[in-house]
């Protein structure tokens, strides 16, 4: 759960076929979005149409990214509830939930005096904005998980996509705060960790060609080398043996033959199914 760093860091896990749940009420920067998100889940939420209101022609909820909005009414409430009971179900079970805040600036929306998740382009007067102290919130969110599933690990990490629209000076406040409070409740509560992708970018990345275009997130090279720490620190020896088999079928389903009806490529195509096979014989969750 958090920032957008989560969807590169999910789609990696996605690839090699973990069990996941990734985001379901879409990009959350702000400690107190994802808080009110698991306060939702804990208390078995039921959205109504108190809870959305009507936008540029579309229906929006304060406390969800714009990827659950919906010109539909019925089908906006749809989502949320779906992924609050999804949540709950996936979490009973979960080993591990990482959540990666993005920034401690956060926009009050003045009619409500609630934090909001994302404005959903209503006009900038109807919030004001504030650097918040975050670590009543990231506490919240441990005792949540740990009320919903006391084993599950708690994997902390700070998203290393400065928001630059912030300002600079404000963008390292801000992460300042993400940062510290992190690491008093590591040292505070059990069973929760810290991962560095905030520091791996700035320090050992430290040069604008590991960023995209907008020299602000992460490239494709820079996703890939903080992975390959992720997966150094979190990822069993064991299982990254599997990885590797479910890479190389990967590829296989990628491979765009010259030839289709070839005798070669029906040979490619039946040693990989074999491949498929064994892999789900060992591992039967995994679908390709």
């Amino acid at each position: 759960m958090g920032s957008c760093f989560v969807e590169n860091i999910g789609k990696k896990l996605e690839y090699f076929k973990f069990r996941n749940f990734l985001n379901p009420f879409g990009i959350l920067f702000h400690p107190s979005a994802i808080r009110a998100f698991l306060e939702n889940v804990r208390s078995k939420k039921r959205f109504s149409e108190e809870d959305i209101f009507y936008h540029n022609e579309a229906w929006h909820f304060f406390g969800a990214h714009s990827d659950l909005n919906s010109s539909d009414k019925g089908e906006i409430l749809e989502r949320l509830n779906t992924a609050v009971e999804e949540t709950a179900e996936f979490l009973r079970s979960a080993t591990q939930v990482i959540i990666t805040p993005g920034t401690a600036w956060g926009y009050r929306f003045r009619e409500s005096g609630k934090v909001v998740a994302n404005c959903h382009k209503v006009p900038q007067k109807n919030f004001s904005k504030e650097l918040l102290e975050v670590k009543e919130d990231l506490v919240r969110c441990v005792e949540i998980v740990k009320e919903l599933n006391p084993s599950a690990a708690i994997i902390f990490t700070v998203s290393p996509v400065r928001h630059i629209k912030d300002g600079f000076l404000e963008n390292q406040q801000s992460k300042a705060k993400l940062i510290s409070a992190i690491h008093e409740i590591v040292a505070e509560q059990s069973n929760t960790e810290y991962f560095p992708s905030y520091e791996v970018m700035m320090d050992e990345l430290r040069d604008y060609r590991f960023y995209a275009e907008d020299m602000v997130h992460p490239n494709e090279v820079a996703i890939d080398y903080i992975w390959e720490r992720f997966r150094e620190t979190w990822i069993s020896a064991e299982a990254g043996q599997v990885m590797k088999k479910i890479d190389g079928i990967q590829k296989g389903l990628s491979h765009r033959p010259f030839n289709e009806a070839s005798e070669a490529h029906q040979k490619f195509k039946k040693d990989l199914q074999k491949k498929i096979e064994e892999i789900q014989t060992s591992h039967p969750q995994i679908r390709f």
